[in-house]
């Protein structure tokens, strides 16, 4: 019988499967292949760039109380932070929506990747959260061009193994939320939770870090602002992923997809924010430092790139209360000028005592100064065609109090209404440390840039006075409960560089009688101060004021001692410090340390303190203003119910009754015509000053009740410091201030004639201090 031949079909199934062998093994060679010659799509970078990825730095500002205050930065608002600074709720929304493998795989998703061959891609794509961030360390979007796209993929499989080998899987996350754009100026996590919650990322909540991943997918398409009914949909898919893969329940995520983004969008710029004033004035100091102090290898750091952190003085807390009470104040203060400067009751509002020549020369002059004026001398213009630009009407927007305002209008006329705004200057300072603890250079940084804290200057008024008489205790030891008759006093001609007599004026032209020094300063008697001014000499008051703090040169004169000079709120706010910290003057400091990204401490601050009075002057000189706020122009900080027969008391004494009890050194400052008034108030641990006054002197309220010191600057004092007390956690002292160990002169002498709290209190909104 003939052997049965093999069937045709076995031969031909061994032939399928050598075929298969062969194409499977072709692949894994072409795969490895298109691994080994991935340089031929571009450079791979080493492990030294993986280490340190070239990505933009903003210089962080953090504040004493540890939050950040601002940043500096060109187009990268980044601040990295550590895996440990982030919430739980944003590493499981991450995790669950972009890679649910992330824990299991080395960089590649195989079963992902498998998956996403078989579907052409439409099953969802296979980027691990380490591809993803290699991409966007490295190439950023994926080419259009198929060939190129390929190649940038495997790039990305190869650096994502890379970074797998080099990285913890919790640094790699962090490093993927610190990379990612968010969006407007959302650079990274730590910019993006703050901007779009006004939170760190540690505080962020369920629906929040749902928000925030689901952005990923692309920012500029899910963008808060823009498109918040997207942004929604794209963070119900979050929250419906976490719910999927057990992060939450569906009762959970039923409940959080009802709700509404609640943004609490605020914006990280150079303009807007809290201290904007201090951090211009940093700006300046930052690149001062980076001038004189160049990197190992001889190179600048950069500001905005670097990734500097500057550790300031700034207390968050006191910050936020001293630009609301001054918000707050300002906003009253100017509703009650422009009432008592309509046209109807001033024709050349807002200038009071010009003409209407003189009101056009004062605008030519400002026309003159302006920046429109400078710009457009640069650009090469003609006073004629630049004097036309000023009076051709184009669209501006306007500061007002109830909010910017578009309009139309000419250049000139947006002068002239700018210039009826009175502005602010305030800073608050630790006498014993030197740290500066609040600066408001201005309202409104965004429309008004002149910081009134350091760059301006501005009379003094009688807040120059306690110089004159601690030179005073100083030369001749008198106690404040000396007395000194109260009448016209004239310091000759040709005496003290005189060229004229002088016979300064007490405000209201009242005199009579006796008054103890400290009643004389409490009421701002300008008789017994010109009478100190002349026993001591104007070149010991200016030595005086050089020695607490003074930088400013002042002239020679004996009319110093009434105010004229002027100073900025710094350099008073210094000096009186002085006094608070028995005699020894210590120099303000803004900066505490710099540090470079890598935590490295660069700068760190060295106290400069001296000795200038003795702690019995020093503590006499603070008796005597004591006086001011007990039976003073001060005094009002302690009354209640003026309100009730005293309109302004209603109208601009924002925050009253501030109810302190506690003592408080402090001194009103009023120049003439009401142009500048100020308040200068202390406690133990806390020096404050407060200035306000128009940009021109010749706009001012038309009388004392309402232009003095008490009434413009003082209820910004006030309030602040009422909000201070009220937070606890800042420890501001309610303690007498600290008596030296000897003391010589008498500092006791309420029975010597001062007046009565109730007398004060008849007497408040009616008198204050006058410059002449």
């Amino acid at each position: 019988m003939a052997k049965k031949k093999q069937p045709v079909k076995e031969q031909s199934n061994a032939k399928y499967v050598r075929w298969f062998w062969a194409l499977f093994l072709t692949g894994v060679i072409a795969f490895v292949l298109l691994f080994l010659s991935a340089s031929a799509f571009g450079d791979l970078p080493d492990h030294t760039v993986l280490e340190n990825p070239k990505t933009n730095l903003a210089t962080e500002i953090i504040s004493s109380d540890g939050k950040t205050l601002g940043k500096f930065y060109f187009n990268d608002n980044r601040t990295p932070i550590g895996y440990e600074s982030l919430s739980q709720n944003l590493i499981d929304a991450l995790v669950a929506t972009e890679d649910i493998r992330f824990y299991e795989h080395s960089g590649i998703d195989g079963r992902g990747t498998l998956r996403a061959f078989a579907k052409m891609g439409k099953g969802g794509g296979a980027s691990t959260i380490s591809q993803q961030l290699a991409k966007l360390l490295f190439h950023g979007e994926g080419s259009k061009n198929i060939v190129e796209r390929i190649g940038q993929k495997v790039k990305e499989w190869i650096i994502a193994i890379r970074l797998e080998r080099q990285y913890t899987k919790e640094e790699i996350i962090a490093q993927y939320f610190n990379i990612y754009d968010f969006g407007n100026n959302g650079d990274g996590i730590k910019s993006a939770s703050n901007i779009y919650f006004g939170k760190q990322p540690k505080d962020l909540n369920l629906k929040e870090s749902a928000m925030l991943v689901g952005m990923f997918k692309n920012s500029s398409l899910y963008n808060p602002r823009s498109n918040p009914v997207g942004v929604k949909n794209r963070r119900n898919v979050v929250l419906a992923q976490m719910q999927k893969y057990g992060y939450i329940t569906e009762r959970v995520k039923d409940s959080l997809q009802q709700t509404d983004l609640d943004l609490n969008y605020t914006p990280e710029s150079h303009r807007e924010g809290i201290a904007t004033y201090f951090r211009e004035y940093l700006k300046k100091f930052m690149k001062d430092w980076i001038n004189k102090n160049p990197k190992p290898d001889g190179t600048k750091y950069n500001l905005y790139g670097d990734g500097l952190k500057v550790y300031t003085t700034i207390d968050s807390r006191m910050q936020q209360y001293a630009e609301e009470a001054v918000q707050n104040h300002m906003i009253d203060l100017q509703k009650e000028f422009d009432i008592q400067n309509t046209p109807d009751r001033n024709p050349t509002t807002p200038f009071l005592g010009l003409t209407k020549d003189e009101v056009d020369g004062l605008l030519k002059r400002s026309m003159r100064q302006s920046e429109r004026w400078r710009k457009m001398k640069r650009m090469k213009k003609s006073d004629e065609e630049i004097i036309k630009s000023f009076n051709t009407p184009i669209p501006m927007t306007l500061f007002s109090w109830q909010g910017d305002i578009d309009t139309i209008m000419k250049p000139l006329d947006s002068m002239r209404y700018y210039k009826k705004f009175l502005h602010p200057g305030m800073m608050s300072m630790d006498p014993e440390t030197g740290h500066v603890k609040a600066w408001v250079g201005g309202m409104n940084y965004r429309h008004f840039q002149y910081d009134h804290v350091k760059q301006g200057k501005r009379q003094v008024g009688s807040t120059f006075k306690p110089f004159v008489y601690a030179t005073a205790i100083d030369q001749l030891h008198l106690s404040p409960c000396d007395e000194f008759p109260d009448v016209p006093y004239t310091i000759e001609e040709g005496r003290w560089g005189n060229l004229k007599d002088w016979t300064p004026e007490n405000s209201g032209l009242t005199y009579g009688g006796t008054r103890t020094l400290k009643n004389a300063l409490a009421n701002s008697v300008n008789t017994i101060t010109a009478r100190l001014m002349d026993k001591v000499g104007p070149s010991h008051v200016i030595d005086m004021a050089h020695k607490l703090g003074v930088t400013t040169e002042i002239p020679e004169v004996p009319s110093i001692a009434l105010g004229t000079v002027d100073l900025s709120v710094f350099e008073m706010v210094a000096a009186y410090a002085t006094f608070a910290n028995q005699g020894v003057y210590t120099e303000p400091v803004m900066v505490t340390s710099v540090e470079d990204k890598n935590n490295t401490i660069l700068y760190q601050f060295t106290p400069k303190t001296k000795d200038v009075l003795s702690e019995e002057v020093a503590y006499v000189t603070v008796k005597l203003l004591e006086g001011v706020t007990e039976s003073g122009s001060g005094a009002r900080l302690r009354t209640q119910g003026a309100e009730k027969w005293n309109a302004m008391y209603r109208e601009i004494m924002t925050g009253y009754p501030y109810k302190l009890t506690n003592p408080i050194a402090g001194k009103t400052g009023t120049t003439q015509n009401q142009s500048d008034g100020w308040f200068m108030g202390m406690v133990p641990n806390l020096v404050t000053g407060v200035w306000v006054g128009a940009e021109d002197r010749a706009v001012h309220f038309r009388s004392i009740t309402y232009g003095q010191g008490a009434s413009m600057a003082l209820p910004i004092w006030g309030s602040y410091m009422s909000k201070c007390y009220a937070d606890e956690d800042l420890n501001i002292s309610t303690e007498a201030f600290k008596e030296p160990e000897t003391l010589t002169i008498r500092v006791d002498c309420d029975a010597s004639g001062n007046a009565s709290d109730s007398d004060a209190l008849q007497n408040q909104g009616t008198v204050d201090d006058l410059e002449f």
